[in-house]
């Protein structure tokens, strides 16, 4: 791929922001109380867009180049928000957007990836099972609860290895890692804020953290259960087909007794838990402004608790075990690069979105929209769930949360189903390509590495349309409908 030095160097780099600002009428008066959607245009989202595309494409055309100058990247998306709206709404505007959204939204939300990440990290599944139907159905069960306890990120790392090491003897064991990414890494993270980004990030704007819990259980158990039965009846054909056949292959993993160590570890994400809980009931009343945020003492403490939590995990869990895991710190770096970029690129996205049918993105609102004025609940479902398939989910989740208006409260009672379909999309959704969700790849990089001959990119997206697009099709006429 053709280095793209040139947009290392100021001149260039200042172009584009030139071009955009040059097609961005706006006045002084636009900003007075924040960012007013009604006066921007969809140059605004131009930023926003080429973030999420330069996370989609870059892993798979440009990964070296990925790999080193991932932040960079990010950095330039998010100078291409920054410095028009310091040139044309003034520094103090967007120095108030950028503390904001950095205080209110991003830092909450990295520390508690960081948090799960650290911990789940400590916990470590030793010895060996062999892996027949029952065996590789429970520990798809449990890995499928633990993503709503510790995330899906932190489950898929706990799980896969003994997954792998339980099927390295058959010779059909593709379709195990496939529904792995399914069930672990994606489905069974829809329970609680702690499962996946969108829905903690749905917790920063006001949704109880039990609402989720509530109001997407049915919805989960049907699709899990769907694609967890589909796994048991493939599973048991080529299980019976291996010891009809052919002969068995040697086990290279020594039979061990299994254990699972680093158990403190489950008593600091219940910290964690905890911590989340006190946020959300506990109101002192005691805040203080920085910028344009207002800060309340229960969520710093909350945010004192997440990193008390990373650290003594640390501090109490055995080195050899997080080695024994493949553990480092360079995904959660990634993230926390990324992120940045995203959640300052959001920042006009968002404001065009709270602007509704007065917006730049009235065409959107009207096709979740129905003619007699109320939300098309399966249309949400699918153009939630159809983007998080390819960009990342939490910002997906975001977007269609505020284009649904972004009142938690009305939200979470009579647009409750509307919110059901933008959580479901945006969690199950994921799990239709390896770039929807960042276990996705970790999984596929951790089991190919094992010596699991994995699908590609596209072979992967058949299995997918194959297993999951029709789950979602009932899923749509049972809920969304």
């Amino acid at each position: 791929m053709r280095p793209l030095r040139p947009l290392g160097t100021p001149l260039r780099a200042a172009r584009p922001i030139a071009i955009a600002a040059a097609l961005v009428p706006m006045s002084g008066a636009a900003f007075a109380a924040g960012l007013d959607g009604r006066t921007l245009n969809l140059f605004w989202s131009l930023p926003f867009v080429g973030i999420l595309l330069s996370i989609a494409l870059f892993p798979l055309f440009g990964a070296h180049f990925w790999e080193r100058h991932l932040g960079k990247v990010s950095a330039f998306w998010a100078v291409l928000v920054v410095v028009p709206l310091a040139v044309f709404a003034g520094l103090p505007v967007a120095t108030d957007a950028v503390l904001h959204v950095a205080l209110l939204d991003y830092i909450p939300f990295i520390l508690l990836l960081f948090a799960l990440f650290t911990i789940a990290g400590g916990i470590r599944i030793k010895g060996n099972l062999h892996g027949s139907p029952l065996v590789n159905g429970a520990l798809l069960l449990i890995g499928t609860v633990l993503a709503s306890l510790i995330g899906t990120t932190g489950a898929s790392m706990v799980m896969i290895r003994p997954l792998i090491r339980a099927n390295d003897n058959r010779r059909y064991n593709v379709h195990v890692v496939v529904f792995f990414i399914f069930l672990v890494s994606n489905i069974g993270g829809s329970l609680t804020p702690l499962g996946d980004p969108p829905l903690f990030l749905g917790f920063l704007r006001g949704v109880d953290f039990f609402w989720t819990t509530t109001h997407l259980f049915t919805e989960t158990l049907f699709v899990a259960g769907m694609v967890f039965g589909l796994f048991l009846i493939i599973d048991a054909a080529l299980y019976r087909r291996e010891r009809e056949h052919f002969r068995p292959l040697p086990d290279p993993t020594p039979d061990a007794s299994l254990r699972v160590v680093g158990l403190v570890n489950f008593a600091l994400i219940g910290l964690v838990i905890a911590a989340i809980l006190m946020s959300a009931s506990w109101k002192p009343g005691i805040d203080f402004a920085v910028g344009g945020a207002v800060i309340e003492l229960q969520n710093v403490l909350r945010d004192i608790v997440f990193i008390a939590a990373a650290f003594a995990s640390l501090a109490l869990t055995a080195p050899a075990d997080r080695e024994a895991n493949g553990f480092s710190w360079g995904p959660i770096q990634e993230v926390a690069k990324l992120f940045a970029g995203i959640f300052i690129c959001m920042v006009p996205v968002l404001a065009m979105l709270r602007a509704g049918m007065n917006g730049p993105f009235a065409p959107l609102v009207a096709l979740v929209t129905n003619p007699d004025g109320t939300p098309n609940n399966a249309a949400y479902f699918w153009l939630a769930g159809g983007l998080s398939s390819f960009l990342d989910n939490a910002p997906t989740y975001l977007v269609f949360f505020e284009l649904a208006g972004g009142d938690p409260r009305t939200l979470m009672t009579t647009g409750a189903l509307t919110l059901a379909a933008i959580s479901c999309g945006a969690v199950f959704m994921g799990a239709n390509s390896y770039i929807g969700n960042a276990p996705n790849f970790m999984v596929y990089a951790i089991a190919k590495d094992e010596g699991v001959r994995m699908p590609s990119f596209f072979g992967y997206m058949l299995w997918s349309g194959a297993v999951l697009i029709p789950v979602f099709v009932l899923a749509t006429f049972m809920f969304f409908r």
